[in-house]
Formats: C-alpha cells, structure tokens, sequence
C-alpha cells in the first residue's frame, strides 16, 4: 500500500535550467559593466565552469559549488575580489525565475487527497522560493542538520523517518535513475522515473513505473497500488 509520494525538486518539479541560465545571463551583464576585460568572456564560458568544478565538489553543497564555478568564472576577467556581490547577484536571478512546470501543481493537487506529500533534493531550491510554498508534508534538503546527498542511504532513512511509514509506503518520483530510482529501490522505497526526454533504460535498471509528464502520475500510482494488492 502506497501511503506517501516523495518528490525530487529540479528537472522534476522545477524548470531550474532557464533560472539558472538566468542568473548566469544576469552576471555576465554586470562582469562588461565592471570590466572591458569581460568583453571576451561567454555566456558558454560560465556554463563550462559549473562542469570544470563539479567532479571535485560534487558531495559539497550546491550554493557552495555554485561560489566555485562563479569564482572561476570572474577569474577569465579578473574580477574574483566581486565573487561575494555577484554570487548574490546570481541566486537573486535564479530563485526570482525558478518555477515549476507546468505539470506540476496539477499533479500535487490530484495527488493530496489520497497521499501525503514530501519534498527531498540535493539542491537548494527551497520550496517556498520557487512556487510551492505549503505544497508539502515534509521538506528535507541535503546538508541541512549533515544530511548526506543521494544516493547516500543516509537521505532515503531521512525520507522514510519524515514520512512516518514504513519505506515500501514510499514512492519516490525523479528524474536521476541513481538519485531517484537506484537509490530509494535499494532502501526499500518504490522509485519512479519521471522521463521528460524520453531517454532510453540502460537494461540493468528496472523503474518500478516510468513516466513522460507528471500528469500520468495519479493513474500510474493508482495502478502499482493494484499491482501490489494483486
């Protein structure tokens, strides 16, 4: 019996990537305002120094490798003593332009009167921030009180331990096959595979359901609920 349904929060329920390209167009605007030097720098550029510095933070939190991938970006024009003001300058941007998809709150809403809600993310788009203020039963957000990021079983004993019922009560929706199907599977969560792109399955991953749009949520839950009762 499915009792509680656990989202991820970017690329699931957020559009995060034109916030975040957003807040990048936002920062390079300023970076030629301050320096002729930042004529030759792109919009590219700042979109390379995420990947440049994120194999060596990735278990750091994310507004931490963000202040890397930015410091390294100044750094092209000479600029790292402005990392603090156009940090700040950045998550303005982002958060003011992070929304949910469209498929979203629609599917939240079909889904509260049977389950109870929870929200869980390595990130650091806070729910109240970016449209789903009061969307939740529970919020959990990696580094918060030392919690570990996916796929740590650190992060889905948290999730189990928010929702109050037994971990196979838990479906867990994502869009990372690690973070949001591998993980919670092999602590005992269902987890389901939001597909937006309509990539292929690597055959040794076995979704319990798989999904294009968060709209097929409601009858896909309806339909593992009767799998399971049989």
């Amino acid at each position: 019996m499915l009792n509680v349904v656990v989202f991820d929060a970017d690329e699931t329920l957020l559009d995060l990537r034109p916030a975040v390209t957003g807040g990048l167009v936002g920062v390079l605007e300023e970076m030629r305002r301050l320096t002729p030097a930042a004529a030759g720098v792109s919009l590219a550029d700042l979109e390379s120094d995420w990947g440049a510095v994120f194999g060596a933070l990735s278990a750091a939190p994310v507004a931490e490798i963000r202040r890397a991938a930015l410091a390294r970006s100044l750094a092209r024009a000479g600029l790292t003593d402005h990392l603090d003001e156009l940090a700040a300058l950045f998550f303005a941007r982002r958060f003011a332009l992070t929304r949910p998809f469209a498929d979203a709150l629609p599917a939240l809403a079909a889904l509260r009167p049977g389950y109870a809600l929870g929200y869980a993310t390595n990130g650091n788009s806070r729910a109240e921030r970016c449209g789903l203020a009061g969307e939740f039963a529970f919020e959990l957000y990696a580094h918060d009180g030392g919690l570990l990021k996916k796929p740590a079983p650190e992060f889905y004993a948290a999730v189990v331990e928010a929702a109050g019922v037994p971990a196979e009560q838990i479906a867990y929706v994502g869009d990372s096959l690690a973070h949001d199907v591998v993980g919670p599977q092999r602590a005992g969560l269902r987890g389901i595979w939001l597909n937006r792109a309509g990539l292929p399955c690597p055959p040794e991953v076995r979704p319990d359901a798989e999904l294009s749009t968060l709209a097929e949520l409601p009858a896909l839950l309806r339909q593992l609920q009767t799998a399971s009762t049989g």
